[in-house]
């Protein structure tokens, strides 16, 4: 049975209408995906040295730090590896068991890329251990509970899919953990590195994580079993909407009704709901490369490229899709009495907003020196007056219809893939790093700072006129938009 579903999913993917465009992703998935099980080989061999060269116990340090590891894998899973009932749907009028159906959905997550990767990682990291601190049945026991711990991790992902508020409050209470322990308040690993030490003192306590692993996998079997109906468990979740007032921004005439739309967007669905959060998590950004813990990132050319992302992320996470957001009515709206240009507006003092509150929100970037939040205030002017533009112009090509009830196809679909979206993408980045190289080269840091703001001024200044130009290429793409809408498949 289990051939014959992989069979089911064959065929689907090579009768798909867009077999070419899927192929070509698929290589490009495929060769990303050859990378990152390269280097998490690499890392994995290399970390034992890794830690032996900076003259600290790497069995020691290990323990200490990988709770941290597992956490960052549950919070990945949790945003990008979701329970889809889509292909499961058709099955439940077919003279298939749900026992089998289920059996298969959790037989198919255990060899998920996001546990190859781990076991890629964690293998050789086992293997060097055996190797540089001698064989012995204690450390092979711990690495296999170190492997068992990323399936509790992918089961616990798969029970916690549907519970947001719970997830969550774990992850925000380990969040604050790892705030307190960078801070130098509290060391959480003092405690936690017990726990993983634990299966090398006392290896039989691999038997209590193998039995907690099966009941979690008969827990799973039951949950999603008694939830494989239409009406129960794949029937999509209806919240409560909330009524928010923003009449202040009838004010604003045609423009500020549009604004309240998007608001209401923004505030209600799944989709759209994991934009903002993900906007939220790129303010933090900037401390993979102010903080210089990656020896490569301590150029401040580097600076100013983690600061366009610190104050750009909703910049990139919303506008790169409209008018895709409004996919599900956009060929309605387009036969009202609507004007591109106030449709335009409204998204783009949007990002206009929550780019400002980025950079209120990263002043704490201050405690690196007021240069660094230079970068960061200059970055915020050039995402305003010149990516907002860029990522508008991109959308008008990518023509990827959103659901807003899910998180599927989180990171784009096929339709997205395009030359002109490539083209756009390459000045959001490299066009700031230039400007402030070019300055730094000319005299320092601080005038490199001042051509990315200035651009983006120059940007400021010239917003009518860009409009015309990107509301024309609407226009031009109108129709070939409404078309990629109601292609259902």
């Amino acid at each position: 049975m289990f051939k014959q579903f992989l069979f089911l999913e064959w065929k689907s993917f090579f009768r798909s209408p867009n077999l070419a465009i899927n192929i070509i992703l698929k290589i490009l998935v495929y060769f990303y995906l050859f990378l990152f099980a390269l280097l998490a080989l690499v890392y994995g061999a290399g970390t034992y040295f890794f830690i032996e060269e900076m003259d600290m116990v790497p069995f020691e340090v290990v323990n200490k730090y990988i709770i941290y590891y597992f956490t960052v894998d549950l919070f990945v899973r949790y945003i990008f590896q979701r329970f889809n009932p889509l292909n499961i749907k058709p099955l439940l009028a077919t003279n298939v068991s749900k026992k089998k159906i289920v059996n298969f959905i959790l037989a198919k997550s255990t060899i998920s890329i996001f546990n190859i990767i781990n076991y890629l990682y964690l293998i050789p990291l086992t293997v060097v251990f055996l190797i540089n601190d001698g064989f012995s049945l204690k450390l092979l026991v711990w690495g296999i509970s170190l492997l068992a711990l990323v399936n509790v991790n992918n089961l616990l992902n798969l029970l916690l899919n549907k519970k947001n508020a719970v997830f969550f409050s774990v992850f925000g209470i380990l969040a604050v953990c790892g705030a307190l322990h960078y801070w130098q308040i509290i060391d959480i690993t003092v405690y936690t590195q017990y726990f993983y030490t634990a299966f090398y003192e006392y290896p039989f306590l691999i038997l209590v994580l193998v039995a907690a692993l099966f009941f979690m996998y008969r827990y799973s079997f039951t949950f999603y079993k008694n939830s494989l109906y239409l009406d129960k468990g794949l029937q999509k979740k209806k919240d409560e909407v909330q009524n928010v007032n923003l009449t202040w921004l009838d004010r604003f005439g045609v423009t500020g009704t549009f604004l309240k739309l998007d608001i209401k967007m923004l505030m209600r669905n799944k989709r759209s709901k994991t934009a903002m959060i993900s906007s939220f998590v790129f303010i933090f950004y900037g401390l993979l490369i102010f903080t210089n813990i990656v020896d490569m990132y301590s150029s401040p050319v580097f600076y100013i490229f983690g600061a366009i992302f610190v104050t750009g992320g909703f910049v990139f996470n919303f506008g790169n899709y409209i008018p895709s957001w409004d996919s599900s009515y956009y060929p309605f709206m387009m036969t009202q009495n609507i004007t591109y240009k106030n449709y335009l507006k409204s998204k783009w003092w949007l990002m206009v907003i929550a780019t400002i509150l980025c950079t209120f929100l990263a002043t704490f970037y201050l405690y690196f020196g007021w240069p660094v939040y230079l970068m960061v205030f200059s970055a915020a002017l050039f995402n305003i007056g010149i990516n907002s533009y860029l990522v508008m112009l991109s959308g008008a090509f990518v023509k990827t219809p959103i659901d807003l009830s899910t998180n599927k196809n989180l990171m784009g679909d096929k339709t997205a893939f395009n030359i002109n979206s490539l083209l756009l993408a390459m000045p959001k980045i490299f066009l700031p790093v230039i400007l402030f190289f070019i300055g730094k080269i000319i005299y320092n840091d601080v005038l490199g700072c001042i051509l990315v703001g200035l651009v983006g001024i120059i940007g400021l200044a010239f917003r009518d006129l860009i409009f015309k130009q990107i509301e024309r290429i609407y226009k031009a793409e109108k129709y070939k938009t409404i078309q990629a809408y109601k292609q259902k498949n």
